[in-house]
């Protein structure tokens, strides 16, 4: 019997297209995998980018206000923000 405190999978059904299906179906074939791993390989991939896109939003908004006020080097932001040299 399982740990209480073990993950567990939990089974979805998905729907694919026919050209998306035959693709996910060869790579598992081609890497060794079965097809759930190839699927969670993909929503991974995809988590991260999502978090990458975000990163880069916040980072450029920061980097934007940064600019305004006329930060434009570390030792400045340090100044600026009353960092202990």
């Amino acid at each position: 019997m399982p740990a209480p405190d073990a993950p567990r999978a939990v089974k979805k059904a998905i729907s694919l297209p026919p050209d998306l299906a035959r693709f996910a179906i060869a790579t598992a074939r081609e890497d060794g995998k079965s097809l759930s791993a190839v699927v969670q390989d993909a929503l991974r991939a995809y988590r991260l980018a999502r978090l990458r896109g975000e990163y880069r939003e916040v980072q450029g908004y920061w980097s934007e206000r940064a600019r305004a006020t006329g930060v434009l080097t570390e030792q400045q932001l340090d100044r600026y923000l009353g960092s202990p040299d």
